[in-house]
């Protein structure tokens, strides 16, 4: 088996089989288009690489407005054809999929409007939009045209989170679950920026080991006291409004697990704690988040350390990405194009991302309205802007 082989094997280990390309067979190939933008959200972890392990699919435009990083990005992902306006070039190039690499939600709904349109089916980065509003409006646009699009989820896609969930759900490991406990990477954005671009991805991990959550509570302070009106402003990104420099929520799943979430400023900036940890009625396991996740057990009802942390049972043996510009987001492709092919919701589709993006949007509710925001949220708007 070559390498390449390899790691697309590797990758999908614990995901469903048979998601070799049906197109691919027939000879057939993908014309695919790079949305970027060099100044105004980038492209994520190398968005524009999301394709290289796909020969069935060819990338035929790219379109940044940045002179400079236009033609780099076109370099690096192949691109025939470079835009600076990417309306232009979804008209001209009219594509079967669409990639949106910068992760600034301020223009997510801009943009996969454009790319719906052009009926393209697509991938795109993280977080999904500024508000559940504007969430409903994409997905309600993608189901109208029977399209599939995905959100870059690439931490549940790694064969040591599949592992993990079977260990967790089906092997009960760590016996019944207790609770979860996750924390943002607390560095320069601790709090509200935080809870957005990092807590989208330990929401989706507790969706995936719990289902939806029930209800919502949280404590926001801000420079040493409870956040105020006058404390909301603009991220550093244009992520849409937040507030808070530190923030506690709890979520009720069901049979009564607990999922915490917490993200303050502190001068040791996280100190690398990004992850989630998941306490059993035997055990407990640990996740740190990466390309390839850190993910280790401790066999000890006491949760006290009595025991040392070891390796889950049968863990996969992936090796160490050499390429991850290529190799991170190979599940969450396949996967992609399977589902467009079987006409289904992909595994990592935004009809599943709409719940890490309710429960962003609930830790900022519950503060405002000073109680428990119960999911799925009935106002959809943003609290912060009603707030505000």
């Amino acid at each position: 088996m070559n390498r390449r082989a390899f790691l697309t094997s590797a990758a999908m280990a614990s995901i469903a089989a048979g998601t070799a390309s049906t197109s691919f067979a027939q000879g057939k190939k993908y014309k695919a288009c790079i949305i970027g933008d060099t100044k105004n959200g980038g492209y994520g972890h190398s968005l524009h690489m999301v394709f290289a392990l796909r020969d069935d699919v060819e990338v035929v435009a790219l379109a940044d407005p940045d002179d400079a990083g236009r033609a780099a990005m076109a370099g690096e992902c192949g691109a025939k054809t470079a835009y600076a306006d990417y309306r232009e070039m979804l008209e001209k190039e009219r594509p079967n999929l669409a990639v949106i690499a910068p992760r600034i939600t301020a223009r997510h709904k801009e943009y996969v409007l454009a790319c719906v349109e052009a009926g393209a089916h697509g991938f795109m980065e993280k977080p999904l939009a500024n508000d559940v509003a504007e969430a409903d409006e994409i997905i309600a646009a993608i189901e109208k045209k029977k399209l599939k699009w995905s959100l870059a989820y690439n931490f549940r896609a790694t064969p040591a989170m599949q592992h993990l969930k079977k260990a967790l759900l089906e092997d009960a490991i760590i016996g019944d679950i207790v609770e979860m406990r996750a924390r943002g990477k607390e560095d320069a954005r601790a709090g509200g920026e935080d809870l957005i671009v990092l807590g989208t991805h330990l929401f989706d991990l507790m969706v995936f080991f719990q289902g939806k959550p029930q209800w919502c509570g949280s404590d926001i302070w801000a420079n040493g006291k409870p956040a105020a009106k006058a404390d909301v402003k603009e991220a550093t990104e244009p992520l849409g409004p937040i507030v808070g420099d530190s923030i506690s929520s709890t979520f009720g799943f069901a049979n009564g697990v607990h999922g915490h979430f917490g993200s303050k400023k502190n001068k040791e900036n996280g100190g690398g704690r990004w992850g989630i940890d998941i306490y059993g009625t035997k055990d407990v396991v640990t996740v740190r988040a990466d390309v390839n996740p850190l993910v280790l057990y401790m066999p000890d009802p006491t949760w006290s350390g009595k025991q040392p942390w070891q390796p889950l049972p049968a863990a996969p043996v992936v090796p160490a990405s050499k390429e991850p510009e290529k190799e991170r987001y190979a599940p969450l492709i396949n996967d992609l194009i399977d589902a467009v092919e079987k006409d289904r919701e992909p595994d990592y589709g935004f009809q599943k991302a709409l719940v890490p993006a309710e429960m962003i949007q609930a830790v900022f509710e519950s503060y405002v309205s000073k109680g428990r925001a119960l999911l799925p949220l009935k106002v959809r708007t943003h609290p912060l802007s009603r707030w505000a």
